[in-house]
């Protein structure tokens, strides 16, 4: 039978008073909403959330005339006084949503912890949905309390480190492989080879959902830093070149000096946003140092979602302000590149552009190896200004690589062609970048990046960003 609006307001008033007398109950009645929450469709919890967000908030009718008690106090000493404080009480109480103190109650229930997790995540996918609205702003300021409220969940004291192999739970294990969404998991032999000999998989739970992976972490155990996803992933690397069988579980651990991260999957959108800090993936360097203290290089084998993207942008953006004459704020493509260029694409300016617009938007590019060459250079340098330059808010635009940095990571090295497939073509031209961690230096890395915005590289990088500086040196120049 389909709730109704009154249903909906009864049940939670009950649950709410409940919570408010004391009531032995309480515990059923929350139980009693997460239930029915839970058995509603989309459009339904649309409706269950509009009343708890619009007659369930903070006490309106209070706060104006509290907030005109609290700015009567003038003098700096009455303001220290008792009766200022508690005005400050009971402002503070009057602006707290009724629906804050349900959540609390939620999150101390068996299973509770989940469902505010999933219930932020509904609430995230409508605001993706919907047009800014009254009611827009009641979901957006809910969201906002679920997200502290979540957040404190899910600090580290909470947070436990766990190595999944092949003999883990069956059901711990399907979900690793269900949520898999950078590399998904193609065969069954594909996936015992992730549980396998020279891998390691770690996933980090909540003490109150150890049953449910929230970050998901694959790591190869190699000789070298790898370049390329694909033969990391399907060509048994790390069991072949060490002798060993991939249905078997000898490791020559003497053998081992790299260690590759080349999944890190966030499972559970109700996290978005949320930031975890600079220590899960330092408390999985301190676990493989434990155990290959030898281990020479640790890093990720990392995408780089969003690139083409920019750059397609990037480029109609330039070719605009090249019909209008105008000049672009930086350049793309220097006099040089568009030279090499023209066998292909024309030698006027416009044309030329046009043409590599469409080529890097459909991919025809790809189909002409002399070109190929000839866009290598460049869309490497580009890429390297996205990584490095590109900001969104003084940080990294480029999501992953803000993610590696906090966590104190450097840019280590850009690899051409390291993901030949469709996804990677769509992502970054086939592009995927080394984000290296030095133990020791880690926490300083990412003070550096989180505090002054500073992003470490190595001298694999340096010529690109020397480049990118000689490019902008030489156009401000002749601009003046």
């Amino acid at each position: 039978m389909k709730p109704s609006e009154d249903n909906i307001r009864q049940l939670i008033a009950e649950a709410y008073q409940s919570l408010e007398n004391g009531s032995v109950h309480t515990e059923v009645k929350i139980k009693e909403v997460c239930s029915l929450y839970s058995s509603l469709t989309s459009s339904e919890k649309l409706l269950f959330l509009h009343v708890l967000g619009t007659e369930f908030s903070a006490d309106h009718n209070s706060v104006v005339p509290l907030a005109a008690q609290v700015g009567a106090f003038h003098d700096i000493q009455d303001r220290e006084s008792e009766a200022f404080l508690r005005l400050e009480e009971r402002l503070k109480a009057a602006l707290t949503p009724k629906y804050h103190k349900l959540f609390m109650q939620i999150g101390r229930n068996d299973g509770g912890v989940k469902f505010l997790v999933d219930m932020r995540a509904d609430i995230l996918v409508i605001l993706s949905q919907i047009n800014a609205s009254q009611e827009h702003y009641y979901l957006k300021s809910m969201c906002g309390v679920l997200k502290e409220m979540v957040a404190l969940l899910f600090a580290p004291d909470y947070l436990q480190l766990t190595r999944v192999q092949w003999e883990s739970p069956g059901d711990v294990i399907k979900k690793i492989s269900e949520y898999e969404a950078i590399n998904p998991i193609r065969s069954v032999d594909d996936l015992k080879r992730r549980f396998g000999p020279y891998r390691r998989c770690y996933i980090f739970t909540q003490s109150r959902m150890s049953s449910e992976p929230v970050i998901v972490l694959h790591t190869a155990l190699t000789q070298e830093i790898s370049s390329n996803i694909q033969t990391l992933i399907n060509n048994d690397a790390g069991f072949s070149e060490f002798g060993a069988q991939s249905n078997g579980h000898f490791e020559d651990t003497s053998r081992i000096t790299t260690a590759v991260f080349y999944s890190i999957t966030s499972t559970q959108k109700g996290l978005q946003g949320i930031e975890f800090g600079n220590y899960l993936i330092p408390r999985v360097i301190s676990e493989l140092m434990q155990e290959f203290p030898r281990l020479r290089h640790i890093v990720s084998l990392s995408p780089l979602p969003g690139f083409r993207d920019w750059l397609v942008a990037e480029l109609g953006k330039l070719k605009h302000l090249n019909q209008i004459g105008e000049s672009a704020h930086t350049v793309l493509f220097t006099a040089a590149e568009l030279k090499n260029l023209a066998p292909f694409y024309g030698s006027a300016k416009d044309t030329c552009l046009d043409g590599l617009h469409k080529a890097l938007k459909d991919h025809s590019w790809l189909k002409m190896m002399d070109l190929v060459q000839v866009l290598k250079e460049p869309l490497m340098r580009l890429c390297i200004r996205y990584l490095y330059i590109e900001k969104r808010r003084g940080y990294a635009l480029n999501p992953v690589a803000n993610f590696h940095l906090r966590n104190g990571a450097m840019v280590w090295q850009l690899n051409w062609m390291a993901d030949p497939s469709q996804r990677g073509m769509n992502a970054a031209f086939g592009m995927m970048v080394n984000y290296r961690y030095i133990p020791g230096e880690t926490e300083k890395y990412s003070r550096e990046y989180i505090e002054n915005k500073l992003i470490e590289i190595s001298d694999n990088v340096l010529p690109y960003v020397k480049a990118l500086q000689e490019i902008s040196r030489k156009d401000a120049h002749k601009k003046s």
